[in-house]
């Protein structure tokens, strides 16, 4: 029975990966140095890398859930979501330029983020904990990027790297959860003024909120609880499209208006 990764492979495993994101070199796939299915392991490189980045001074701002489309945990053959670390460094305004060449391969995703009023850090959060501690929620674009070659990405590669996190967008309207359905509402991604990918709450784990009850419960368990102020970005409402330099998206989501992303030019 193959052994689990030593601490220098957990290591050697996130510095591969954050030397990827700081040159734009993307690695070679990580899960063949753990076994298949260690998906603690890949925490544990991920982790890694999250305390570099606070002792490096990098400000935690939140959290962004993956794999919430039942669909794609199908093709990975993962049974939950998974989550990464949102930094300040990587928000970006609404029609802010996103310099291209920081990225390596970016796609974009059409989400509700939620943002908290209170702290979270409660034994296994409810439902109801979860919708008394949001502040208010926003229309947002998550940009995902690998930095692993290619994509080529199982669950192991991709919760190591961070769940794929790139950069965020959130909108500059915030809007009660009063004011809209956050299960039916519907999402659409538009290039050039045509629809690119369409989607609803639904998608999300039958509802974000869902996704967030999830998180916040994964969050106490593994010692990093939300907190009030923290932005949860619930998971993508429909497929994501892949971002090209030099060109603007538009997110819209029913209940919530929209968010633009706008790339810069290539190099």
């Amino acid at each position: 029975m193959a052994s689990k990764p030593t601490r220098k492979t957990i290591e050697t495993l996130a510095v591969a990966l954050r030397t990827a994101g700081e040159t734009g070199n993307a690695c070679a796939p990580i899960r063949t140095n753990l076994i298949e299915g260690d998906v603690d392991s890949a925490y544990a490189v991920q982790e890694t890398n999250t305390k570099f980045w606070l002792d490096s001074g990098r400000r935690l701002v939140g959290r962004k859930i993956g794999l919430t489309s039942k669909v794609v945990q199908t093709q990975l053959g993962v049974d939950q979501p998974d989550f990464g670390m949102l930094f300040a460094d990587m928000a970006y305004s609404d029609g802010e330029e996103i310099p291209f060449d920081a990225l390596i391969a970016p796609k974009i995703e059409g989400e509700i983020s939620f943002v908290l009023g209170d702290d979270l850090d409660m034994e296994r959060p409810t439902i109801a904990d979860v919708t008394n501690a949001i502040a208010y929620a926003a229309a947002s674009i998550e940009i995902v990027d690998s930095r692993v070659k290619d994509w080529n990405i199982s669950i192991l590669d991709t919760v190591a790297d961070n769940a794929s996190a790139g950069a965020f967008i959130l909108g500059n309207t915030p809007h009660m959860l009063e004011d809209f359905d956050s299960r039916l509402c519907g999402m659409v991604i538009e290039h050039r003024g045509e629809p690119v990918s369409v989607g609803a709450g639904a998608a999300c784990l039958g509802n974000p909120l869902n996704a967030v009850v999830w998180l916040a419960r994964e969050m106490v368990t593994r010692g990093r609880p939300l907190i009030a102020g923290d932005i949860v970005m619930s998971g993508a409402l429909g497929p994501m499209v892949a971002a090209q330099p030099g060109e603007v998206y538009e997110v819209r989501i029913n209940g919530l208006g929209s968010v633009r992303a706008v790339f810069g030019e290539k190099s």
